[in-house]
């Protein structure tokens, strides 16, 4: 298991290595893992790099994101060498966001819960995976999203969907690199 600052290495060294092509990362894990907080910290040291949230295709009430939508959003236009461009989902409104770009050329990293499914057609360059222990991950949970949210969403819907994803796929066991969310 690698430490954040050393993946982050590891995860520049391979763009750094195709300049000009669009490298794509995907940043799996756990709820509450600390996959976004990576994700942005990659990001940052990414330049013209985009960060895509699968979190902006799932909606209120659904265990998993739209991945037709995604596809049609981000992954075609930019296969095709085209801008892709999507909305934000902003959960604490319950109501679409801002818009977001990423551009042909520059690494894309998506980034979620079951963000490297297999079901959606990605070539990946680069699969991540963020791990942190159960008890963390719901002490996160808790203090992000509250005691109802993890009653209502987490413990009902989400933490079946994650372990039954991570069960049938193993994300982790398919992963370039694992990083220590903790």
């Amino acid at each position: 298991m690698l430490s954040r600052e050393q993946a982050l290495a590891e995860v520049r060294a391979r763009v750094a290595a195709s300049p000009g092509r669009t490298v794509w990362v995907g940043v799996d894990g756990m709820g509450a893992s600390g996959k976004t907080t990576w994700a942005e910290q990659l990001v940052a040291a990414l330049p013209g790099a985009a960060l895509v949230g699968v979190d902006d295709f799932a909606r209120p009430g659904v265990a998993t994101w739209d991945h037709g939508l995604f596809t049609r959003q981000v992954l075609r236009p930019l296969l095709e060498g085209r801008p892709a461009r999507w909305r934000r989902w902003d959960w604490r409104s319950g109501s679409p966001g801002g818009w977001c770009s990423a551009e042909p050329g520059h690494p894309v990293v998506v980034e979620g819960v079951s963000a490297t499914d297999t079901a959606v057609p990605v070539p990946w360059d680069v699969l991540v995976w963020v791990e942190a222990p159960a008890e963390v991950r719901h002490a996160r949970a808790l203090a992000r999203d509250g005691e109802t949210a993890w009653r209502e969403q987490w413990s009902r819907d989400w933490i079946p969907s994650e372990e039954a994803y991570r069960a049938r796929q193993r994300p982790d066991l398919r992963a370039d690199l694992v990083v220590d969310g903790r």
